[in-house]
């Protein structure tokens, strides 16, 4: 029998691949304007990919989301997982942000910056005015479920599904053909998720291919400062994810971190936590997470929990604050942190949402906002460790509150429902 080549490694392959032809593209065009044109035509192939993603969140999001709803029985028991996965979130949260607060003040990142600073008055053109508390609380409840269906907005998605799946929980028998049509509805969203799966490695190649292409790797050098204090910082959160994930699932966890390199790596590939969606919840089914638990925690995660990009805000903040020479005291930088524990909830649909929830918070503690052209350039490559640290950290979520609940099977249980997944499969060709 031919052997399968595991995805992850297709992916790690992809990634390479990815680079060298970006960093030839960008060697054999130095004209940046000829090397982004090329860049625009190669990432043809990644933009669809991502709207591909983008296209079946909504209603994988929907129908998995009402049918566990449904299937928890009542509103008691919604309540109970929401306050759990609630006190999860926040608690990651601001352990996020108070980790990249004191990595900003021990590394200091900013000082003798050895780089030209983009003048004070310039404008990073993020528009920020609207990105306020008041604001996306308004914005978290629909207007029109088919307006939030057709914009991608998962909050509001997630508000409409939950008040959907407990009507129908409260109906019992009255619903029973709508409930078993949308668990219909999820299955062949999944079948498709897995087609469109198929396109992930070639997305990934385009994806690399296209960021270097444009930005080169020197610029990796000239920021070397910075991103590596970033990245340190991403690695103790990681580590301090998994410790809390070992404090509740024991050695389990590592089995777990075993089953989502795959919907890491592609986040990471893609600086895109969307794009690892349906591998997560693939993931977290063969770990033994019910998906009536999954299903719920997740697309709350995606809108409340992603950790490696608030701990980004406090860190790139007090970055640029200190290559301006910005003393902050420390009740100011804990102000900061709790202004930022409020509105970086509001991140969730936001384009480059951490930029623009950064750019507001300068504005508040009248720091340059045009230190944000400073990182402007090695974005991307920030943005890939935030989408795959936000990976970890809805996953780890979602099995820590699944264990809470009762809902996740005993480790000979979830291996038997992985050899059923697996057998699911459509067979791979000879």
């Amino acid at each position: 029998m031919k052997r399968k080549f595991p995805p992850a490694v297709s992916i790690l392959v992809a990634m390479v691949l990815g680079i060298i032809i970006g960093y030839m593209i960008f060697n054999q065009f130095p004209d940046k304007k000829s090397a982004a044109q090329i860049a625009g035509y190669i990432s043809i192939i990644s933009d669809v990919f991502l709207r591909l993603i983008k296209m079946l969140i909504g209603p994988l999001v929907f129908s998995t989301l009402v049918v566990g709803i449904a299937h928890m029985g009542d509103a008691s028991s919604v309540g109970r997982v929401f306050i759990k996965s609630l006190g999860w979130f926040i608690t990651a949260s601001l352990v996020s942000l108070v980790l990249g607060l004191v990595l900003a003040n021990l590394l200091q990142p900013g000082h003798n910056l050895g780089l030209p600073l983009p003048d004070i008055g310039s404008s990073a053109n993020l528009a920020t005015a609207k990105f306020t508390l008041k604001d996306f609380v308004g914005h978290t409840v629909p207007k029109s479920f088919a307006e939030a269906m057709a914009n991608n907005e998962i909050l509001q998605i997630v508000v409409f599904s939950m008040f959907f799946g407990v009507a129908l929980a409260s109906l019992g028998e009255k619903a029973k053909t709508l409930v078993n049509a949308i668990d219909e509805l999820a299955h062949a969203m999944l079948k498709i998720t897995g087609y469109v799966m198929k396109l992930a490695p070639v997305a990934v190649l385009a994806a690399m291919a296209a960021t270097v292409a444009v930005n080169g790797l020197e610029i990796l050098l000239k920021f070397a400062v910075f991103m590596g204090d970033f990245y340190i910082g991403l690695f103790i959160l990681w580590a301090l994810l998994i410790f809390a994930g070992f404090v509740v699932l024991g050695p389990r966890i590592y089995r777990l971190l075993v089953l989502i390199k795959e919907a890491f790596m592609l986040s990471f590939a893609t600086a895109s936590s969307e794009a690892a969606y349906p591998k997560i919840l693939d993931a977290l089914d063969r770990f033994g997470v019910k998906r009536k638990i999954s299903s719920f925690v997740m697309p709350m995660g995606y809108s409340f929990n992603l950790d490696g990009s608030m701990m980004y805000c406090t860190f790139a903040a007090l970055f640029i604050a200190q290559a301006y020479s910005v003393e902050l005291s420390l009740g100011t930088q804990i102000t900061m942190l709790l202004i930022l524990m409020l509105t970086s909830k509001g991140m969730a649909g936001v384009p480059r949402a951490s930029l623009v929830v950064i750019a507001a918070t300068l504005n508040q503690f009248n720091i340059p906002e045009a230190g944000l052209l400073l990182i402007l350039g090695v974005d991307t490559f920030l943005d890939m460790g935030r989408s795959a640290t936000n990976a970890i950290g809805n996953s780890i979520a979602t099995a820590v509150v699944a264990k809470w609940e009762g809902e996740l099977l005993p480790p000979d249980q979830a291996e038997e429902y992985a050899l059923e997944l697996d057998a699911a499969l459509p067979a791979a060709p000879a």
